[in-house]
């Protein structure tokens, strides 16, 4: 018998946030899971990483962060906060017209000190561009591990992004960034740099165009990532990674458990 994992402890998002997810393509939530949870997933996400670091590749990803993709499905404490009832509730509150959502992927996120050079910036990104999916509503929840200070590098969005549909993937080629390909983003809001301290959280929209400066601290950014789209979405079939392979159906639902349907109660 394994070590019991309780429920983990989210709270609510509330309706100003909601608010601002929606006007601005992503919000900031503080203390969105409870500290000793979260401390809990420290630790393991340590153990983890010195396990598997040297495995973390992803082409040109990797030169910005490490990814151990589908850690929920590794870690039962992880997975109890994938799959929490309270996250996917707050998930569909966050969306415009979702009643139901599906757990797309589960990352833990590392991002070296730039000094050590190994990881640089995360360019100015969509998400969105990526999926075959037949719509965008689709969010991904970004947990800080550890506090993380704005100059270890915490996330960056462009205000109301998200309003002007898909702009191109990012990670194919050099220069294939989202301002180099539409310098007219710049004339939209950056978010300031913010601290965030462990159990914060930020989610944004899968179209917001986002991005993340080099980490300058002396130590690793440590960050857990969920990512719900709306369970009504079809598959394209367009080529993608996560999913070729799998037998889904075009213009049909993603039933399968890859991408498991979340409760909401």
């Amino acid at each position: 018998m394994g070590i019991s994992i309780p429920q983990a402890p989210v709270r609510a998002v509330t309706e100003d946030e909601i608010a601002a997810f929606r006007a601005r393509g992503w919000a900031r939530l503080p203390g969105l899971v409870g500290a000793d949870f979260v401390a809990d997933l420290r630790e393991r996400a340590l153990e983890r990483l010195g396990e598997q670091r040297e495995r973390f590749r992803n082409g040109l990803v990797d030169q910005a962060f490490g990814q151990d993709r589908d850690i929920a499905r590794h870690d039962e404490a992880f997975a109890a906060l994938a799959l929490s009832p309270r996250l996917a509730h707050n998930v569909t509150r966050l969306l415009v017209g979702v009643g139901a959502v599906r757990l797309q992927v589960t990352n833990l996120l590392v991002k070296e000190p730039a000094d050590g050079n190994r990881h640089g910036e995360t360019v100015f990104h969509q998400d969105f561009p990526w999926m075959p999916m037949d719509r965008a509503s689709m969010l991904t929840v970004w947990l800080a591990l550890d506090d993380v200070p704005a100059d270890m590098g915490a996330l960056r969005f462009y205000d109301r992004s998200h309003r002007y549909g898909p702009l191109g993937r990012s990670f194919v080629r050099e220069d294939d960034d989202a301002l180099t390909r539409h310098p007219w983003l710049e004339t939209l809001a950056l978010s300031e740099p913010s601290d965030l301290a462990a159990g914060d959280a930020t989610v944004h929209h899968s179209l917001v165009v986002h991005g993340a400066p080099a980490n300058r601290r002396d130590r690793p950014r440590l960050s857990f990532t969920a990512t719900y789209f709306d369970a009504e979405t079809l598959y394209t079939g367009a080529p993608y990674g996560q999913t070729d392979g799998l037998g889904l159906t075009v213009n049909e639902p993603f039933d399968h458990p890859c991408f498991p349907l979340v409760p909401t109660a």
